[in-house]
């Protein structure tokens, strides 16, 4: 008798199928709960792809997919003509949504049904839809109360609950682990400020990582009014990116402190520069994709967005050509190494000590102590000669020597030269110069030509203060006057005056063995 009432009944309910409009509208309108007749719902599928029984299920999931992916179907912007053609395929078709390119309707005949194509893929959708087989939950939960309160069953609000529930305990689970296990496993190896600075914020983020999805999945289940279930599914997947966000922006952070690391055991300055650059590239490129994310779950148009950025992007190089071409010297400067941090280099005008590597810019502190910066197309368009790669520092001068100083004196004197040098213990050994090289108009020029091996220009310049000083004293050992620029009136012959000409000794064996005295009595102090 029950049957035979729901046949009288089908019989009695009016549908049409003659526009898009009215098969969409039969579908919703006999699956809601005051009106909820599967059997008409399932006219509006195919008749040679489902019938009977398999068409009512299959309308019934149709429908559970459209209300658990939180899909609006506003019956006003569907088409009530016959004639309906997409413009795109010029067929007799209308597509429901852009989110399953498959869902569409075709006129066969004078009506208009659920595609062939749309049937057979509705079992695959509400599989992806409800991957934990809900659609048995679906018949479970609705036995736990019928009462509305809200506008919501009373067992859509013991699911809600359910949910909140569960989301905590996960929340709190999670948190633990990462916390106490994870953190207490860090500092026993080691990485105190690993686990303080970077885990801990992370610990968080990690959780509502594994959280949300879940509430995604587990929300459909829960047959919310369609208008609720769109933003409640929207919002939540608009959120969770942004979650991804942090942890991944703090994942950087890890990946820094480990190449950071790296950078630390090589010898080269510039990776250390590098490091924090890459992070902030990295961080950047996480908070961009992150966005990218977040527009397209709130169902913007980000291939339109992406677009019209390209395009932007073209106007934008063309009016930034200085700071895409610094950004590409500073790769250049990566890449080829012409200098590092802490080098003294020469670039054009500007000399100093190299501070910062950036990505527009280096930083380079002059010995006035003044701060420069170099865009880096400039520098890396120019020559750059690089003090601090030097093996050896040049150091050359002139020793000036009196016009009376005898011949052999300065033959001795030059050899005292050349054993200070050989003596010392930052002087290059296989190579200097030491010759009586130049008759200048008030002085015997000796040159001296030496190199030192020292890594930093303070060194350089006490090796040159040590060498300097066995100079004069080997001058003054040897009784070698040093000359400058004057002009001298000689006047002999005064009676009972001495010439003003020092008294020098002749003989070159006294003079050697003054040599010896003076270079076993002052040997050069050993600065390693």
């Amino acid at each position: 008798m029950q049957l035979l009432a729901q046949k009288n009944i089908k019989d009695t309910l009016e549908y049409s199928l003659v526009t898009p409009y009215h098969t969409v509208f039969t579908h919703l309108k006999y699956l809601q709960d005051d009106s909820y007749h599967p059997g008409i719902a399932a006219k509006a599928l195919h008749p040679e792809y489902a019938e009977g029984e398999k068409a009512e299920n299959l309308a019934i999931q149709l429908k559970q997919i459209l209300d658990g992916r939180g899909i609006y179907i506003d019956l006003d912007e569907i088409p009530r003509t016959t004639e309906y053609k997409d413009s795109v395929t010029n067929k007799y078709r209308y597509y429901l949504t852009k989110k399953y390119p498959d869902l569409y309707l075709e006129r066969v005949g004078k009506r208009w049904y659920y595609s062939g194509k749309t049937i057979n893929s509705i079992p695959k959708w509400h599989s992806e839809v409800y991957p934990f087989g809900t659609n048995k939950l679906l018949d479970l939960l609705p036995s736990l109360g019928s009462t509305k309160i809200l506008g919501l069953y009373a067992w859509q609000l013991i699911g809600i609950l359910f949910l909140i529930v569960m989301s905590f305990l996960l929340h709190k689970l999670f948190t633990f682990l990462i916390e106490k296990v994870i953190i207490q496993v860090l500092l026993r190896l080691g990485y105190k400020k690993l686990a303080d600075e970077v885990v801990v914020p992370v610990a968080k983020p990690i959780s509502f990582l594994v959280i949300f999805p879940l509430l995604i999945l587990l929300v459909p289940v829960l047959q919310l009014p369609i208008t609720m279930s769109e933003y409640v599914i929207l919002a939540l997947r608009a959120i969770w990116p942004v979650f991804a966000i942090v942890f991944f922006y703090r994942l950087v952070d890890i990946v820094s402190i480990y190449l950071s690391k790296l950078a630390d055991k090589t010898e080269s300055t510039l990776d250390d520069q590098l490091v924090p650059l890459l992070r902030k590239v990295l961080k950047t490129f996480v908070v961009v994709v992150g966005g990218l994310f977040i527009l397209d779950n709130l169902e913007f148009d980000i291939t339109g967005l992406i677009a019209g950025l390209s395009i932007g992007g073209l106007a934008f190089a063309l009016a930034a050509q200085d700071t895409i071409k610094n950004f590409f010297g500073s790769l250049m400067i990566f890449v080829d190494r012409p200098f590092q941090v802490g080098d003294w280099i020469t670039s054009g005008n500007v000399d100093g000590t190299v501070e910062e590597v950036g990505f527009r810019s280096t930083r380079i502190r002059t010995f006035r102590n003044s701060l420069m910066y170099i865009p880096n197309g400039v520098i890396t368009n120019q020559m750059i000669d690089n003090h601090g790669l030097r093996v050896y520092r040049r150091f050359m001068t002139n020793i000036a020597l009196t016009y009376d100083t005898p011949p052999d004196l300065i033959e001795v004197f030059v050899d005292g030269l050349k054993e200070i040098v050989k003596k010392h213990s930052h002087t290059r050994k296989d190579y200097y110069e030491i010759h009586f090289n130049d008759m200048a108009d008030s002085s015997l020029n000796v040159l001296f030509y030496i190199f030192f091996q020292v890594p930093t220009w303070s060194e350089e310049l006490r090796a040159r203060h040590e060498i300097l000083l066995q100079i004069v004293r080997l001058a003054e050992a040897l009784g070698v006057n040093f000359a400058f620029p004057t002009q001298t009136l000689h006047v002999e012959t005064f009676p009972e005056k001495k010439g003003n000409s020092p008294q020098y000794i002749k003989s070159t064996p006294d003079l050697k063995k003054k040599l010896e005295d003076y270079l076993n009595s002052n040997k050069p102090p050993d600065t390693q």
